[in-house]
This record gives structure tokens, sequence and C-alpha cells, in this order.
């Protein structure tokens, strides 16, 4: 389901929503455990059973990855990136799109930015007319 979220709105899920990014950033860390085990541990290059084992973990490891990227934008809200910790709710300014955006560790939305423009393009809320937000 796609829905534009007012600035209200989407802070109030936010609380949902970072919980749901920990979790994935969770299992991320485990799927970069496993992978970098894989390739530095010997035993999983010499002997066959240990390596097959080993690759259905990392396997089931980044099926989960994927299920819990799947919830989160299930909600309308779009991982710009897991490793910078980057999310974008979508928008409207006067009938323009918009990106709100948080950044890990924020603990409300503060910034947005055009459509075509990323982090670095991020301006406050307060910089926008808020009764022309949708």
């Amino acid at each position: 389901m796609f829905s534009h979220f007012t600035l209200k709105e989407a802070n109030a899920i936010l609380p949902s929503v970072i919980e749901k990014f920990k979790h994935i950033v969770n299992i991320k860390s485990e799927v970069d455990k496993i992978q970098s085990e894989m390739e530095t541990d010997p035993k999983y290059m010499t002997n066959f059973k240990d390596y097959v084992y080993k690759k259905q973990e990392l396997n089931l490891a980044i099926t989960n990855f994927y299920k819990s990227i799947e919830e989160l934008e299930s909600m309308g809200v779009m991982i710009k990136s897991v490793e910078q910790g980057l999310l974008d709710f979508p928008s409207l300014r006067f009938n323009e799109e918009i990106w709100l955006c948080w950044k890990e560790g924020e603990t409300e939305i503060k910034f947005w930015h055009g459509k075509d423009e990323g982090f670095n393009g991020r301006k406050p809320v307060e910089s926008i007319d808020l009764e022309k937000l949708r």
C-alpha cells in the first residue's frame, strides 16, 4: 500500500519504524558475521559438510534480512541506506512529492529533501510551510 505521510503521521509511527529498523541492522550484522566466517575460517574451505551447513545458515539469515526489509517498507517507509541509517517517508509539499527524512539516532523527523535530492539536500522541516505538507 502506498500513501503520502504528513509530518505528524510519520512521527507517530516513528517508534515502531525505529524498532523494525534496529532489527534489520541486527540481522545485517549477523549476515556479515556469517559471511566473514565463511571467508576466513579454513574449516569452511576444507570441510564440505561444514561449508554446506554454514551456507544454509547464511541463506536463512539473508532471507530473514530481506523479509524484515519488506515488513518495514510495507508500512510505506523507504530504506535509503541500512549502513548509514537513512529512511525516507513519502510526502507532498504544494502537490510536489518530497521525502521526509530520518537518520539513525534522531528521535523525530526534523528534515526533508526533494524527490531527486539525497541526504546532502536535507533541509529542516521548519523551512517548509507545514500547512502545505500532506
